[in-house]
């Protein structure tokens, strides 16, 4: 397990130095993610024997301490409860809203691919 959260906390790491100093539109954590994913598929690659059971250990190991990751956001809202005081119906309304309207985009992108792929339910 130690070896798998050094991968990780490697490839994060990675992902933060390469989006800095390229100056990447994208966070480092999904820069890290990315090559976590492409160190993934070339070990698999090497070692087909591996595949069920590496992905496996790693889905597990994170899936595990996925509660773990959701604290610093936690401890983020707690200290900003004063803005969320000033901003919480703005807030709330742009959810809403932002939600919607990904809800409308999606059933447009869905309808237009059905019809034009002809297909029907």
């Amino acid at each position: 397990m130690i070896a798998i959260l050094a991968l990780l906390l490697a490839c994060q790491l990675a992902g933060e130095i390469l989006a800095r100093s390229l100056a990447l539109p994208m966070p480092g954590p999904v820069v890290g993610l990315i090559l976590l994913a492409i160190v993934l598929l070339a070990w698999v690659q090497r070692r087909p024997d591996l595949k069920g059971m590496l992905l496996d250990k790693v889905a597990t190991f994170l899936v595990g301490g996925l509660g773990l990751l959701f604290v610093p956001t936690g401890v983020g809202v707690v200290q900003q409860l004063g803005l969320l005081g000033d901003y919480g119906v703005g807030i709330v309304l742009t959810l809403i809203i932002s939600a919607v309207l990904t809800m409308l985009a999606t059933v447009g992108a869905f309808l237009a691919v059905k019809r034009w792929t002809g297909k029907r339910p």
